[in-house]
């Protein structure tokens, strides 16, 4: 598969761990204290503030879906002034029962579905390192449709019910990744596949992670001069493109490590190496620790 957004969704491997309707009537604030994992939320009827911290307030509207990739200290409030009821994610977190803030008569003023993810056996760290700190995307009927979907099958608990969730999960992330634009990403993957040329490079090096590339190799795929391809790529993707390169292998050799299938010399070769020895090297330079270890703690 040459789609690099796509080979990011599989090796991640994520599930849904939890879900939850939230709603709110009246004046009410709740503080959410950090939660460290990947969270959701999407608005499903009228409105809330979102004030998570170090970013700036967002003001939700009905069908507005937000991602934490690493879900910081929040606030979640009406528009009106409340004290905010301060709140541990963990203890709230799962249960098919509402959770309503503010009056608890009543028409709710907004409700939520808001969710988090966990990842098999998998480094969140490169979901964190390809979005921005906030994804706030309005209006989109793709992501709306699959987090009700997820709600759906969360409350409703059917048979298959763990399958049709990750193959959800991998969808709305997909989704959310698709939505984080190229501006407003940090330097990474999402940013180089925002431009038309580096999208080139990108997926060839995907597509043929085991070629022999150069610099000069891939700023031909791109159409620009070794200098342009050298100083554009490095700039959004924010690593020189052997370094990404790198990274990339050893994300592979990772997925693969932890799969346990394969000996080291056949993940050598999958990944570009010539040698067991020449990609345990290098393995335990990027990671911190040899091949066969890293297998054995995961």
């Amino acid at each position: 598969m040459s789609d690099p957004l796509s080979q990011v969704v599989r090796l991640l491997r994520p599930r849904a761990v939890f879900a939850n309707i939230i709603s709110g009537k009246g004046s009410w604030a709740v503080r959410y204290s950090e939660f460290g994992q990947p969270s959701f939320c999407i608005v499903l009827e009228g409105g809330a503030l979102l004030a998570v911290d170090g970013h700036a307030p967002i003001d939700l509207a009905a069908g507005d879906f937000v991602l934490l990739p690493t879900t910081p200290a929040f606030t979640l409030s009406s528009h009106a002034p409340a004290p905010p009821v301060c709140l541990d994610p963990r203890q709230v977190a799962g249960g098919v029962s509402e959770l309503r803030y503010g009056e608890q008569q009543g028409d709710p003023d907004m409700r939520s579905l808001g969710g988090s993810f966990q990842f098999d056996d998998a480094d969140p760290a490169l979901l964190v390192s390809l979005l921005p700190r906030v994804v706030h995307v309005q209006g989109s009927t793709r992501l709306s449709q699959l987090v009700r979907m997820v709600g759906e099958e969360v409350t409703d608990q059917r048979p298959g019910a763990d399958f049709v969730l990750s193959r959800l999960v991998e969808l709305l992330l997909a989704e959310a990744m698709r939505a984080a634009t190229s501006t407003s990403a940090p330097p990474g993957m999402l940013r180089g596949l925002g431009d038309e040329r580096l999208a080139q490079a990108l997926r060839q090096m995907h597509a043929h992670v085991d070629h022999p590339w150069s610099v000069e190799q891939l700023a031909k795929t791109a159409a620009l001069s070794r200098s342009a391809f050298f100083e554009r790529f490095t700039r959004l993707v924010g690593v020189a493109p052997m370094e990404y390169l790198l990274a990339w292998r050893m994300e592979i050799a990772k997925g693969l490590l932890r799969e346990n299938e394969l000996s080291a010399s056949e993940i050598a070769d999958r990944v570009g190496y010539a040698s067991a020895s020449a990609f345990s090297v290098a393995f335990s330079r990027h990671v911190g620790m040899p091949p066969g270890k890293y297998a054995r703690s995961h």
